[in-house]
Order: structure tokens, then C-alpha cells, then sequence
């Protein structure tokens, strides 16, 4: 017998897979050290790095990162983590890869919130300030998602009958529906001025959140991230049937209402400061996938940090397609979101289109 026989058999792709979240880790670092030297004061690597270990080596650099373009990167990772990884826990729920955190009236109800700020918010001027529309529309998003899954109870019962998870996307496309046609009903009856805030907020930009708007997003998109890491296994178990997981001790109503209150909170926040930012929570839980396979102990992370990786990204490409004009960074996510899903439909698989 060799000693070749007597070798135990190594799984290939565990050993892979953390090297690629690895890799994955050390790409986003690179793109925001690289972020933070582009704009109007151009940085090379070397001074970025110079600025953030000793701030007193460059006082201009200094300025421009720590006021400027530390808190914009920041902001834009973690808002690119909570909306991949959101996306992806409302994938492995819902089990459909075209599933994303809209479906459960996240971002509906954080616009019509934003919206009716943007409208009503003038008139009473002890509310109006810089914080009013951000804070409408994190507490619009948790209202929303409440409403959602009080009406998911209800369909259990009520002549329409839909339970679990049929039940919740019934009641997302319904809330969904409501707030967007108030949406509409606001945005016909606002002005030139509030015309064009609405229309800036729904194209989405991390450009005003500040340390002040990063400060709000943290909190919110720890827990967020942490209970949704948390559910890997669970999800693993709810790809089998909702009744099979039940079987593998999930208790799956739990899990459900866990998982949508952890996408509220991490996308509204994100929301909130940052606007409608689309794809992202479709597009990187794909990518997560077709890289490190279909557990969810892979895909969320891989899903965060793609999704993170990706809204730097498209910063830097709102921010220099046109300069020194700056694009509104859903354009941009849009654009990338729309190229790869056509190309997933066009590629050709032994002549044919798959």
C-alpha cells in the first residue's frame, strides 16, 4: 500500500473558498485606498497612505481625506455590504435569485417617507433641517416592513389564504404597491425645486452622508449584517423546503421575521442616507454565487464583500465618468447591474443562448 493510498481525500473547494473571501477582502482595500486618491485633488497611493498613518505629514491631504473622502468610502462599502447581503438573505428566503430587499417594502416605504419630507417638510419649520429626510425615511422603511408582516399574518386567515412565505411577498407587493402609488400622487403635486430633490434622492448618491450620515448607518448596519451572517446555516436548511427545514429543527417563522426585520434595518438605513440604490442586492449574491457555490456560509459573506466592493466602484465611476461633473451613483450600479445580467443571457453555451 502507498502512502498516496493512505492520504485522506481534501475537499478542493474549502480550501478555495476562504482564499477567495480573502481575496475579496484585500480587492476592496485596495479600491478604497485607490478611491480616496480620486477627485478634484488628485492623490497618489503613497500620499493616501502617508495622510491616514500620519496626519500631520500633509495637512492638504489631511483635510481632503478625513473631511472629504474617508467618510464617502466608508459610507459606500458599508451600504454596499447591507444591500448585497440583504439581498442575498431574501434570495435564500425566498428561494428565487431574482428575489431582492424590495420585495418586503423596504425601499417603497423608505421613499414615500423621503417623499413626503421632501413635499410636506417646509411647511412645518421646526422639523425642516438637513436630518429630516434621512430620518422620514428609516422610519418609513421600519413602518413599512411592520405593516408587511402584520399583513403577512392576515393572509393566513383572510379570504386570500397565503401563509409563510407566499403570504409575505402578497403582502410586499401589495405595501409596494400603496407607497409607490402615494409616491406618484406626492411628486405630481410637488414643485420645480422639490421635483428635483425627489428625482436626485430615487437616483441615489453617497456624496452627503458625512461622518455624520456614517455615523447612523454604522450601528444600524452591524446588527444587520451580524444577524444575517448569524442565519447562514438556517438558510441552508429553509433551500431544502420550509417543511424539511422545519424538520431539521429551524423554526421557520422565526427565522422569516428575523431575517426581514435585519434587511429593514440595514437597507433602510442605507436607504435613508444614501437613496434608492438598485442591483446591488440582486447582482452581487449572483456573483457570490457563481464564486464560492450556493451555501450560505459563503454566499453572505462573499455577497457583502462584492457588493461592497462594487459601490466603491461605481463611486469612482460617478465621479469621473463626467467630470467635473459627478453622476448619481444608481446610474452607475444600474449600468453594471444591467451589462451582466445581459451578458448571463446572451452568452452562448454550445452554439445556442443560454
Amino acid at each position: 500500500m502507498t502512502d498516496a493510498s493512505l492520504a485522506l481525500p481534501v475537499d478542493i473547494g474549502s480550501l478555495r473558498r476562504p482564499a477567495v473571501l480573502i481575496s475579496l477582502t484585500l480587492l476592496l482595500g485596495l479600491l478604497m485606498i485607490f478611491s480616496l486618491g480620486i477627485g478634484a485633488v488628485k492623490l497618489t497611493p503613497g500620499e493616501v497612505l502617508r495622510a491616514l498613518i500620519d496626519p500631520s505629514a500633509d495637512a492638504r491631504a489631511t483635510l481632503v481625506l478625513h473631511a472629504i473622502r474617508l467618510p464617502r468610502i466608508l459610507l459606500a462599502a458599508l451600504v454596499g455590504a447591507c444591500l448585497a447581503g440583504a439581498g442575498a438573505a431574501m434570495q435564500g428566503l425566498f428561494r428565487n435569485p431574482l428575489a431582492d430587499p424590495g420585495l418586503v417594502g423596504v425601499s417603497s416605504g423608505a421613499a414615500l417617507a423621503a417623499v413626503a419630507a421632501i413635499v410636506f417638510g417646509g411647511a412645518v419649520p421646526m422639523l425642516a433641517g438637513p436630518a429630516l429626510v434621512p430620518l422620514a425615511a428609516f422610519m418609513g422603511s421600519l413602518l413599512a416592513t411592520g405593516a408587511v408582516l402584520l399583513l403577512a399574518q392576515r393572509f393566513q386567515t383572510g379570504l386570500v389564504r397565503a401563509s409563510g412565505v407566499a403570504g409575505l411577498l402578497l403582502a410586499g407587493l401589495a405595501m409596494t404597491t400603496v407607497t409607490m402609488a402615494g409616491v406618484g400622487f406626492m411628486t405630481y403635486f410637488s414643485d420645480d425645486r422639490q421635483m428635483r430633490d425627489i428625482t436626485y434622492w430615487s437616483l441615489g448618491s453617497v456624496a452627503n452622508g458625512g461622518w455624520r450620515g456614517l455615523s447612523w448607518v454604522f450601528p444600524a448596519a452591524l446588527i444587520s449584517l451580524a444577524t444575517l451572517l448569524y442565519h447562514a446555516r438556517p438558510l441552508d436548511a429553509l433551500a431544502l423546503g420550509e417543511r424539511e427545514a422545519a424538520h431539521l429543527g429551524v423554526d421557520v417563522r422565526r427565522l422569516r421575521v428575523s431575517l426581514v426585520i435585519a434587511t429593514a434595518l440595514g437597507v433602510g438605513a442605507a436607504t435613508a442616507f444614501c437613496g434608492v440604490i438598485g442591483f446591488l442586492g440582486l447582482l452581487a449574491p449572483h456573483l457570490a454565487r457563481l464564486i464560492l457555490g450556493a451555501s450560505h456560509r459563503n454566499v453572505l459573506p462573499g455577497a457583502m464583500l462584492i457588493g461592497a466592493a462594487l459601490l466603491v466602484l461605481a463611486d469612482i465611476g460617478a465621479r469621473t465618468l463626467l467630470a467635473p461633473a459627478e453622476l448619481p451613483v444608481g446610474l452607475v450600479t444600474n449600468l453594471i447591474g444591467g451589462t451582466f445580467f445581459l451578458w448571463l443571457l446572451l452568452r452562448k453555451r454550445g452554439g445556442g443562448i443560454a
